[in-house]
């Protein structure tokens, strides 16, 4: 039986793509991924399966298709807050191969020219996580942010907190030609609102 290819594919840009990443996609007879990653290898001549959130329905077709080789493509890096933890209650280690990619965190704290060692990353994706706290611990940490979690909604709750001295930076559409990375104050982010694709870094003290 083939392995399941779990392929992180980084921020969104292709050059930002591993070689390795590459070539998984190239030997697959099946791309499985969402629509807007699957845009990025239009080249691709093999059958594609658009990812809804329906994972189990993904996880289904993967099962009914296993004599076939199979990649799934996932943003950012399979080891970070992605659908590899989900693969992985489904599938054996055995049956899987990773490789990763660059997380969209990482890609900001290198055009903001930081190191990210020791520095909680955390995902506000569907989630409730209590960053200031660990904000005022750390004193630099990053965030994944969603549509209910946006950079201004993180930004008011730094001022309700009493933290209107935190310095923001807000990484919007990572990679992409329309990139924009916004620095400065919780009020100054609440001004420049709003962000589309976005994650932030924040530093305190």
């Amino acid at each position: 039986m083939k392995k399941i290819w779990v392929v992180g594919i980084g921020p969104g840009h292709r050059d930002y793509i591993l070689p390795a990443a590459y070539r998984a996609v190239e030997n697959s007879d099946i791309l499985i991924g969402g629509k807007r990653h699957l845009e990025i290898f239009h080249e691709y001549q093999g059958e594609t399966y658009p990812i809804t959130s329906d994972l189990e329905a993904v996880v289904d077709y993967i099962k009914k298709h296993r004599e076939k080789r199979i990649t799934l493509i996932l943003s950012g890096d399979t080891g970070f807050y992605s659908m590899l933890t989900y693969m992985k209650k489904h599938f054996s280690k055995e049956e899987l191969e990773v490789i990763p990619g660059i997380n969209s965190l990482q890609y900001l704290f290198s055009r903001i020219k930081e190191t990210w060692q020791e520095t909680p990353l955390l995902s506000l994706h569907g989630r409730e996580e209590n960053f200031i706290e660990k904000l005022k611990t750390y004193k630099k940490i990053g965030l994944l942010t969603d549509q209910i979690n946006t950079p201004e909604a993180i930004a008011k709750a730094l001022i309700d907190s009493g933290l209107t001295e935190a310095d923001m930076v807000v990484g919007e559409n990572l990679s992409y030609e329309e990139e924009r990375i916004v620095e400065g104050k919780p009020e100054e982010i609440i001004r420049n609102a709003p962000y589309k694709m976005s994650v932030v870094v924040i530093f305190y003290g």
